[in-house]
């Protein structure tokens, strides 16, 4: 498009038809034979379920599954130690258990508004060590008289 001097989206949508034709020609296939050779699809296959994201997840002792910076709590008994967590294209997620879905609900995190604060931490005193103290003696560190400097 850069070529053809196309700056703006009306101007690429005129172009469309043009380069689509073009591209056709140059990049099409006769197929070996005309007839359609697609299989029908299996009965009882769900497509959704066919092109979702699967991921596998750890489920934790008390039931949750962490997917997507959210929290979600499996609701039955499961005798599992992970689960397969299905995105689908069309936004909805299902939990799996060998295959079979798995009743779950969303935990949500409280807000940080809602959270009330720590009580203020009072200051520590600062305290001077007493004189008896071990720091104090004659001959320790704390005491010791800086080196003059050598001439």
């Amino acid at each position: 498009m850069r070529l053809a001097g196309i700056a703006t989206l009306a101007e690429a949508n005129q172009f469309l038809p043009v380069w689509r034709a073009q591209h056709n020609r140059r990049f099409a296939v006769q197929p070996a034979q005309a007839a359609d050779l697609h299989r029908p699809l299996p009965v009882g296959t769900e497509v959704r379920a066919v092109v979702a994201l699967r991921t596998r997840r750890v489920l934790r002792r008390d039931r949750t599954v962490a997917h997507g910076g959210q929290l979600y709590q499996v609701q039955g008994r499961v005798r599992a130690t992970h689960v397969v967590v299905e995105e689908r294209v069309d936004g909805t997620l299902r939990l799996l258990h060998q295959d079979r879905p798995l009743t779950y609900q969303r935990i949500v995190k409280p807000s940080p508004a809602l959270v009330s604060p720590p009580p203020p931490q009072r200051p520590r005193p600062v305290g001077k060590p007493k004189p008896a103290h071990p720091w104090n003696r004659v001959g320790t560190f704390a005491t010791a008289r800086p080196r003059e400097a050598k001439p």
